[in-house]
């Protein structure tokens, strides 16, 4: 884990002597009294930090080291502050200074110095203490003390909100509520840091008010927002902005404080939405002395009569408004469009926070949302903003009656289609519908019909979002869309290679790196062979199941099995796979999964030629036959003649081991007139006469050119299968037992050509003798090789007709003391 050095290093410090301690203590005491802290300083530092924390157990300085220590917290030195505060979160405070949180602590208050005082908070009591000290801060005046520490409360507030909630009282959640409005709504509009003009008269009477400026350069002629610029800023500007930072988190989260009497807070709820029916704003300090008024202030309510959490909710609201408008400015620099983009992510989130608090909000704020969809909707560099657009029309859409069409169009269309290589879109994109799941379910058609459009984040970039789909793949699998989402995940590699051929068509030359010309990339734009990739990149469901010439598809990017992102994305197919199945068999009816059955069999043949691919997709087939199987017997019979023509193909036993064993098994167990009444004698004798070729070809010929002998699993499974049907019909148990005998007398001889190992050979005679014995008594074969029910599944413990609970009493009163 460590390397020699550091290993060394640490067990050094843990070795270290009381005596020596102390002597290293003294003298990091004078070191830290001189007014110079040097390289050295820096050097002790580290070694003491590095002794507290190689040792389990906390240590305690000695007073005078932890004051010099402490008082390093307000170094000008930020590298002295983050020492300080990592030497001090490895110690134990001084006695008494527990949860002693005085106002020259938090007037000293830093991201380090917040940093030690959450991590020696040691119960709900402590935190409380911080907050009421955090908070009598924020209500003392500028003036009062260092303004610079109000820069530092909100995100120690924001930081203790998210650990502890409750830590806040009704009294906190009021007071903080309150100054958030005023930092949101009334921080100051003019330029602070003395904002110049400049030029050659720059003395006391020049250097008058500048206000602040929006992004394109006009002058702000309305509230301060992040998104207004100058040469400075105020603190109550930079309030503003932390303010704007945490709001939303401060309302998703303060409704877990007691806000005191219920029924006032109803009563306050509805007053707020009868005064938004016919009421506007007169106490916005913007819209005095004939500044510019905007739209967002001429719609506000009024807020005197308000309650402090509605009142921070309608100004919430206001400044997000203001901020949507603010965005469809111009800016000079693209920093700032960045921001923008940014703001208005939040902007429209906090809108949406506070329309679930208060829906009357809804009917305000759709105008707004729906214009900014409809100027965003066609550049798609605004995708993240828009994804809380969507956010907006699933949560408030319905409410107001609005038409969601060309929302989802995009969301579900042009995002994954054309935005399928954005990282963080893809990220964005399926947290929303993993956050979303049941509502899109429900209330959007189009999102189980997109499961083509989707999938291509899986073909992309499968490591990164493998575990996004293994949540949403079972809302995708429905009776109408299973059979062809089972043939895109098989298909999901050959998706991934056409990606990588989109991508480098449209920006790169598409060669290797050896210079080397690939095939695909012109088989890509060959136009007869155009249609083949446009329905892998078709962007819905229900256009049809597969492609007809999957065979030519595969041969056209059989370059392609080496990519790394098809290799990777062949690696997940099999865990979707096995999602899929477990999603189909809890509610699929006995037709689905017979149409399943064959897509099996058919596509265990139609699969990219990836290393390891196939084997691992039959290997999945295989499993979940058996399955569908043992739930519904008779799927046997239904697909008897399918299954007859798969396990009658002997080349199936060389290339399909996996699959075509369980194929013959299931044959053997359940073509059965006790698993279904329609189970005739002349079918398990077409059965028995399929199988009854194939095992005498395997068994008297060399394997083909290239390949191997078959597994003895399939002679045997071919042996047992032949026993149990003879076993139901006693006219074939003859034909079997002769080829049972003709076996055993033909391994006499030595080895054989289509059996390489002395042992296996040994196990597949074993066997057959065993067979031979059974059948020579047919009644104890067939109960041998196919028992009934109840003997495979047996319940005597519970039958009361025979000894067997008498005696389990018996043995229990006997082994249990009394």
């Amino acid at each position: 884990m460590y390397s020699h050095g550091a290993d060394s290093l640490i067990k050094q410090a843990r070795d270290i002597q009381e005596s020596e301690l102390q002597k290293f203590y003294s003298r990091l005491v004078k070191l830290l009294q001189g007014k110079e802290l040097g390289h050295e300083a820096v050097d002790s530092l580290q070694r003491l930090h590095l002794i507290l924390s190689a040792t389990k157990y906390t240590r305690t300085l000695p007073p005078e080291l932890q004051k010099r220590v402490q008082s390093l917290l307000s170094s000008p030195k930020e590298h002295f502050q983050v020492l300080s505060s990592a030497v001090l979160r490895e110690t134990l405070p001084l006695s008494g200074q527990e949860g002693n949180y005085n106002q020259e602590n938090i007037s000293q208050l830093n991201t380090h110095a917040a940093a030690l005082l959450l991590s020696q908070a040691g119960s709900r009591a402590d935190l409380s203490s911080l907050c009421a000290q955090l908070l009598r801060s924020l209500e003392s005046r500028q003036s009062e003390g260092p303004a610079h520490s109000l820069t530092h409360t909100l995100p120690i507030l924001n930081t203790i909100l998210t650990l502890s909630p409750e830590c806040l009282t009704a009294d906190h959640v009021t007071l903080l509520s309150k100054k958030l409005v005023d930092w949101l709504r009334y921080a100051s509009i003019t330029q602070g840091g003395g904002a110049s003009s400049g030029g050659f008269f720059t003395g006391p009477r020049s250097r008058q008010p500048v206000p602040t400026a929006e992004l394109d350069g006009a002058v702000s002629g309305d509230f301060f927002t992040v998104l207004c610029v100058g040469q400075g800023f105020t603190e109550d500007q930079w309030m503003n902005v932390y303010s704007f930072s945490m709001l939303r988190h401060w309302l998703l989260t303060y409704h877990s404080v007691s806000s005191g009497n219920g029924t006032a807070d109803i009563a306050n709820r509805l007053q707020l939405s009868l005064s938004l029916s016919h009421s506007f704003s007169n106490d916005d300090r913007s819209e005095v002395d004939g500044s510019v008024v905007s739209m967002v202030s001429a719609t506000s309510s009024s807020g005197r009569l308000l309650p402090p959490k509605e009142r921070l909710r309608e100004k919430s609201f206001q400044y997000c408004l203001r901020l949507i408008e603010q965005s469809d400015r111009k800016a000079h620099k693209k920093t700032d469009t960045d921001l923008q983009k940014a703001c208005l992510v939040e902007a429209v989130c906090i809108l949406d926070c506070v329309c679930e608090e208060d829906a009357s909000l809804v009917f305000r704020a759709f105008p707004c949302i729906k214009a900014l969809f409809g100027r965003l909707s066609s550049d798609l560099s605004f995708a993240r903003v828009l994804l809380p657009i969507a956010q907006f029309y699933l949560n408030h859409g319905e409410m107001a009656a609005v038409d969601c069409e060309s929302v989802w169009k995009l969301v579900f269309g042009r995002f994954p289609a054309e935005l399928f290589n954005d990282h963080f879109l893809a990220h964005e994109l399926l947290r929303f519908l993993r956050l979303n799941l049941k509502s899109l379910q429900h209330r959007v058609p189009q999102y189980t019909r997109s499961f083509p459009n989707l999938l291509k984040f899986l073909a992309w970039d499968s490591p990164a979002v493998v575990d996004d789909f293994v949540d949403l793949l079972p809302s995708l699998v429905t009776a109408g869309t299973a059979v062809e989402l089972l043939h895109t995940l098989l298909d999901l590699p050959c998706l991934s290679a056409t990606l990588v051929l989109q991508v480098r068509s449209t920006c790169l030359p598409i060669s290797e790196p050896g210079g080397r010309g690939l095939q695909s990339p012109d088989a890509y734009r060959n136009p007869s062979f155009r249609g083949l990739f446009l329905f892998l990149l078709r962007g819905d469901a229900g256009s049809g199941d597969t492609i007809d010439r999957l065979s030519t598809l595969h041969e056209l990017l059989a370059e392609t099995a080496d990519w790394p992102r098809v290799v990777q994305c062949a690696q997940t197919v099999p865990l979707l796979l096995h999602i899929f199945f477990n999603t189909v068999i809890t509610g699929a009816d006995e037709k689905l999964l017979s149409h399943l059955i064959l897509v099996m069999l058919e596509r265990s043949s139609l699969l990219l030629n990836i290393p390891e691919y196939s084997k691992e997709i039959h290997r999945v087939f295989s499993s979940h036959l058996l399955r569908f199987c043992k739930l519904r017997p008779s799927l046997v019979v239904d697909q008897s003649h399918e299954l007859l023509e798969f396990a009658g193909a002997t080349a199936n036993v060389y290339s399909k081991e996996e699959i075509y064993t369980h194929v013959v098994w299931v044959l053997g167990e359940y073509l059965s007139v006790s698993c279904d009444s329609r189970c005739s004698v002349g079918l398990i004798t077409s059965c028995f006469e399929a199988l009854e070729a194939v095992l005498f070809e395997i068994t008297s010929s060399v394997p083909p050119p290239g390949a191997d002998c078959p597994a003895p699993r399939v002679i045997t499974t071919l042996m047992s299968t032949l026993a149990k049907l003879a076993s139901r019909s006693h006219d074939l148990i003859p034909r079997v037992s002769l080829f049972l005998s003709k076996l055993r007398t033909l391994t006499r001889g030595g080895s054989v050509a289509w059996c390489s190992d002395e042992e296996d050979l040994v196990a597949i005679v074993t066997r057959g003798e065993e067979l031979w014995s059974l059948l020579k008594a047919p009644g104890v074969a067939q109960s041998v090789l196919t028992p009934p029910p109840h003997v495979t599944t047996p319940q005597w413990h519970r039958d009361t007709n025979v000894a067997m609970p008498l005696r389990l009493r018996a043995l229990t009163s006997l082994t249990h003391s009394q």
